[in-house]
């Protein structure tokens, strides 16, 4: 089991070390896969509007509720991440969690927490 703890040890410094490299290849891959679904989502929207035409129907408007509270849903996001960052700032030098769990776990809960909110201030 000697081999095991050994290769565990390279692995956890290996990401130490590498640590803002992998975040951005996340975040760039994460961009990449985002921008191309918008641009397919746009064809097949296309495509099937001009079917549509053919057909002699009349497409319906498209509008989207998107921007309905968009300022509100990315206000709120935001303020969420902020304050995840800060949380798990305050986390990491008052306990001994470490700095990457921290760090993703708060971003994402209260990340997730203001598009709650956000979602529940929608629905009124």
């Amino acid at each position: 089991m000697h081999g095991v703890k050994d290769f565990e040890d390279i692995i956890y410094s290996f990401l130490k070390l590498n640590n803002m490299n992998s975040i951005s290849d996340i975040f760039t891959a994460a961009i990449v896969f985002t921008a191309i679904y918008g641009v397919i989502q746009l064809f097949v929207r296309r495509k099937e509007r001009l079917l549509l035409i053919e057909k002699g129907t009349n497409p319906p408007e498209t509008k989207t509720d998107f921007f309905a509270f968009s300022s509100l849903k990315f206000g709120l996001f935001f303020i969420g991440i902020g304050a995840g960052v800060l949380i798990a700032n305050i986390l990491t030098v008052t306990t001994n969690l470490d700095e990457e769990v921290a760090f993703f776990s708060m971003v994402f809960l209260f990340g997730g927490l203001a598009l709650v909110i956000n979602h529940l201030l929608g629905k009124r």
